[in-house]
């Protein structure tokens, strides 16, 4: 492909984004053990980039597995999430999935402190700026796409739009 100078090639990564819930908690992630960690300090829901092949189900399915040690039943996607050049550098496209059924233990995450929250203190954490606004739409019934656009690491625009 030819580039003019300064130019940078850019992709779109897709993965998965996932909220296990059980009697009124959210499963949380604080991402603090990976150097150079674009989320560093954040918590997040569990999940990650798609392996080769993979469906946005078996993705989540086996980031879940890997994160937690928690094999997910019952996955119910409840939108996409666009988040252009969000790593400065790719487009991310996010599948946002709530699980309320599950098996195993948890196990210690190489990512990060994984912790039930009270699903009242969520916003009370140190979170992206778009996961406060797309974090209640889990609630709803409706299927949801919403972009967020960050600056820096700031949201300086978002947009969503409803289905069903």
């Amino acid at each position: 492909m030819n580039c003019l100078p300064g130019e940078i090639d850019s992709m779109i990564i897709n993965a998965t984004l996932c909220y296990i819930r059980q009697n009124d908690q959210t499963l949380m992630l604080c991402r603090n053990r990976k150097k150079d960690d674009i989320h560093i300090g954040k918590w997040n829901g569990l999940g990650g980039k798609f392996e080769t092949g993979e469906t946005p189900e078996e993705c989540a399915i086996r980031e879940i597995r890997e994160e937690s040690g928690l094999t997910a039943m019952d996955l119910e996607l409840k939108g996409i999430l666009t988040f252009p050049l969000f790593d400065r550098v790719n487009d991310w496209l996010v599948f946002a999935f709530l699980i309320t059924r599950f098996s195993g233990t948890l196990i210690d995450s190489s990512e990060g402190e994984l912790r039930w929250i009270p699903d009242n203190q969520l916003m009370a954490l140190p979170l992206w700026e778009g996961d406060r606004i797309f974090l209640p739409w889990l609630n709803q019934s409706k299927f949801f796409s919403g972009k967020f656009i960050y600056s820096n690491g700031r949201l300086i625009q978002h947009s969503v739009c409803f289905y069903g």
